[in-house]
């Protein structure tokens, strides 16, 4: 029905985790790219939490059911890091590129995850992906696992990740523009404490890890201390739905040099302001390499994890970081941490799967944009 109005030239949408996210991730860096650029776009974002806060030139729409139909009928672009909603149709005309929200990562997706694939994602997966004109990527290993992954046949380019150009053109001004966001003194160090969403199979209700982490962190805080000097704070960067119930238990464990940023739009921007980064198996481990910012992995659960998600596309023993599986292992890996020996093993992963992650992703997707608007 909404066919009827026109596409409107300059008009770009975008979306980050299906209206869930804020100003984050691979579209928040291509926005700001074309904000950038100054040109007079008319730049809408659909999100579900109409308080969220985007920068000037950004119009934010709460994202119902009439309010998307309406303004991706309209736009001539679209830019999403996830599933469009089963039964989207896209005009001629129109572009959409798919920045998916991880690059390289552990997880596995789409046909990766075999008989744990449910058939409605399946079904979502592919009529995305048959919408979509271009997905990024940032690896000849993203690129070649991409159409199993995504369920896509397309044109898949290679951009980088324009979530990863603020390590290259912003860092030092993030770094101390946190500190005193969060009122850490500016020679103080802070270490991201960033553990995965905890999904299961996904056959049934999706539910989140709601016990209480077992990382010590006194004793974490006490190890990287040891290790690099200097006042250490914790970053606590937890997935949304399990940080709706930290008043159940106390996950601060006594530290009182910690700061709970799970609220927090953009990881990468929490990224950038930190020192080290401690997870799990979460696919920001192959973003903060590219600052070659020491990883530590503890995977006390790996077995278990591994049984309700499906084998992990990468052994862990054999990436440039140092695995745990408890608080004993997690101190003898910081205290044995090599920086030229971790810097050497990152730049061989780098070369060996086609790395490319400069700070000029984002212009080359807004290139692409640009290009479109002009030609059609």
């Amino acid at each position: 029905m909404l066919w009827i109005l026109p596409v409107r030239k300059k008009k770009v949408v975008f979306t980050a985790f299906e209206g869930d996210g804020g100003y984050c991730c691979n579209p928040r860096y291509v926005a700001e790219a074309l904000l950038k650029k100054g040109e007079r776009l008319e730049l809408i974002w659909l999100v579900n939490n109409i308080e969220k806060q985007f920068p000037q030139g950004i119009r934010k729409v709460k994202n119902t059911f009439w309010n998307r139909a309406y303004h991706l009928t309209t736009a001539k672009v679209w830019i999403d890091n996830s599933r469009k909603a089963y039964g989207t149709a896209k005009r001629k005309k129109q572009l959409y590129i798919q920045v998916w929200h991880a690059a390289i990562g552990f997880k596995p997706l789409g046909l990766f995850r075999g008989k744990l694939f449910p058939k409605m994602a399946y079904l979502v997966s592919e009529h995305d992906s048959k919408l979509a004109d271009y997905v990024i990527s940032n690896s000849e290993w993203c690129t070649k696992l991409i159409p199993d992954q995504l369920i896509y046949t397309g044109r898949i380019i290679k951009t980088g990740s324009p979530r990863c150009d603020i390590f290259y053109t912003r860092r030092e001004e993030i770094y101390n523009e946190l500190r005193k966001r969060y009122g850490i003194p500016q020679k103080a160090r802070i270490v991201l404490f960033a553990p995965t969403f905890r999904g299961g199979s996904q056959k049934g209700n999706r539910q989140v890890f709601v016990e209480e982490p077992t990382l010590n962190f006194a004793q974490m805080l006490n190890a990287l201390q040891q290790k690099f000097g200097g006042t250490w704070f914790v970053f606590l960067r937890l997935h949304p739905q399990l940080a709706a119930q930290l008043m159940q238990f106390p996950l601060k464990n006594g530290i009182k040099n910690m700061f709970d940023v799970s609220q927090a739009d953009d990881m990468n921007e929490l990224a950038a302001a930190s020192d080290v980064l401690i997870t799990d198996y979460s696919s920001s481990v192959f973003d903060v390499i590219n600052m070659y910012m020491p990883v530590f992995l503890y995977a006390d659960d790996l077995d278990e994890y591994t049984k309700e998600r499906g084998q992990l596309m990468w052994d862990m023993y054999t990436l440039p970081f140092s695995v745990a599986k408890d608080n004993d292992q997690l101190v003898e890996n910081i205290m044995k941490f090599d920086l030229e020996v971790y810097k050497k093993r990152i730049d061989e992963f780098s070369r060996e799967h086609g790395v490319v992650e400069d700070g000029h992703a984002s212009e080359r997707v807004v290139e692409l944009i640009e290009r479109f608007i002009n030609e059609y």
